[in-house]
């Protein structure tokens, strides 16, 4: 099992498969426009900038479920992180990360990466989730954590091959 085997819908609500990013290092992040931390979609877009041409991608998956700080519908969350941030990066459709209706990959991201003591549960928005070339789930990093921090990480991920073991 991996990232690979889930399907998601985009932001335009077309489906997609997961296997798409087959071979790439994925930043998987729940994301929120109106969140304290949304000042992090520039890092993110950064990151995502200065390592795409390599196999690297942040994807962001908006929710509100953390006091509703996303409220918007899909096509009002694309415009503000485009107008608001200037978000390339592929955005995908507003979903629950937490809970009975919680979308299936995030269900598979919470239980490969746990968090503070072991925590499963998502605790806010922008947790970000690092993944390398063969889909495999390999850190959990907080809503605080500045994703600049996380760069040394991808690099390491990005080097590698895809089948060799990772220490991240």
């Amino acid at each position: 099992m991996s990232v690979y085997n889930f399907q998601v819908e985009t932001i335009k609500g077309e489906k997609q498969s997961m296997s798409e990013y087959q071979g790439d290092v994925l930043l998987i992040v729940n994301t929120a426009t109106k969140c304290g931390f949304a000042r992090q979609f520039e890092s993110l877009q950064e990151l995502h900038d200065r390592y795409k041409d390599r196999g690297f991608a942040v994807l962001g998956f908006p929710c509100g479920q953390f006091a509703n700080q996303e409220p918007g519908h899909d096509a009002e969350i694309e415009q503000a992180c485009q107008l608001n941030f200037g978000v390339s990066f592929p955005l995908f459709s507003k979903i629950d990360v937490k809970g009975p209706q919680a979308d299936p990959l995030f269900e598979y991201l919470t239980n490969e990466a746990r968090g503070i003591l072991g925590s499963k549960a998502i605790k806010w928005n922008f947790t970000k989730f690092l993944v390398d070339r063969s889909g495999k789930v390999i850190r959990r990093f907080a809503p605080a954590d500045d994703p600049a921090r996380i760069a040394p990480h991808i690099e390491k991920l990005l080097e590698q091959r895809p089948g060799s073991p990772v220490h991240s």
